[in-house]
């Protein structure tokens, strides 16, 4: 390790301005002098905080994408089967509140960041969720409905901190019964439909990693709370998901995850292992 750390401190105490600025607001200056400059492992605190900051961006990165599958199911079989629109717009309504109560309050994008994107891919599925319900009016006011309350949230004139804080609260509650549309669903009708199974399996992951990410950087117990009781109903969404795999309905979960699905046996009105009788010949008697 001494001969790595002194064969590469001369690179790291001469990074370009730019790169050295990103790594300074990212970690701050003293993380960024012990783990970058120094290249040091031995501040527990600042390695946590590494970690946290790696996940943040890794989730944001990830969030980019994570409702894309979905989108692309329900325009390849123009039909919302197994989808509840209800979840969807809770999940929004949840997504825009916290956007607007993170970045009014200051919290480190890294932590938040990947709300605004799920909230916009919620918006397109929420969309053709209606569309593909025959709802197309009910879509057009969804969607001016959320651009008002967006801005509204975001303004302080129209909505101070202390109503944003109750609505937070309020958020967490509806982050979570934003999953029980979509368990009452599956179970409802004994299979996943259309639902994303890449969409579901990332979401689990991603709410684990920000109960780290909020432990580290927020102190919010608002917040906290929020994605642990979310990572519980993730969790049972997942095992819906898993027990319903092979069924008819779902077949199509392993190709979309890469594996070939297997074949699911049909039945037909007649048996091809019997033949039919023809008439015979042989003189009887």
């Amino acid at each position: 390790m001494d001969l790595l750390r002194s064969t590469l401190q001369p690179l790291t105490h001469n990074l370009p301005a730019p790169v050295r600025s990103a790594g300074i607001s990212l970690l701050g200056a003293p993380c960024y002098q012990t783990l970058i400059s120094d290249i040091s492992l031995s501040d527990r605190a600042c390695l946590k905080l590494a970690v946290s900051k790696g996940l943040g961006i890794g989730i944001i990165g990830a969030s980019s994408i994570v409702k894309i599958p979905q989108i692309l199911k329900l325009l390849q079989s123009q039909s919302a089967e197994g989808v509840s629109f209800l979840s969807y717009l809770l999940e929004t309504a949840s997504y825009v509140i916290s956007l607007a109560y993170n970045a009014r309050q200051g919290f480190p994008f890294s932590t938040y960041g990947e709300t605004a994107l799920i909230a916009a891919q919620n918006v397109v599925i929420a969309v053709l969720v209606l569309r593909f319900g025959g709802k197309s009016t009910a879509a057009g006011v969804f969607v001016a409905g959320l651009a008002a309350a967006g801005y509204a949230l975001f303004d302080g004139k129209v909505v101070d901190m202390g109503l944003l804080s109750y609505l937070q609260a309020g958020a967490g509650v509806l982050g979570v019964a934003s999953k029980v549309p979509q368990i009452l669903a599956v179970y409802q009708q004994g299979g996943t439909g259309q639902l994303s199974a890449f969409a579901v399996f990332n979401y689990l992951a991603g709410s684990l990693s920000r109960i780290f990410t909020t432990l580290q950087e927020v102190d919010d117990k608002l917040i906290l709370y929020g994605f642990i009781a979310g990572f519980m109903l993730n969790a049972v969404l997942a095992a819906q998901m898993i027990y319903h795999w092979k069924s008819p309905q779902t077949a199509s979960h392993a190709r979309e995850v890469g594996k070939k699905p297997e074949k699911i046996a049909m039945t037909t009105g007649t048996s091809t292992t019997s033949k039919a009788k023809t008439p015979t010949t042989r003189r009887r008697g």
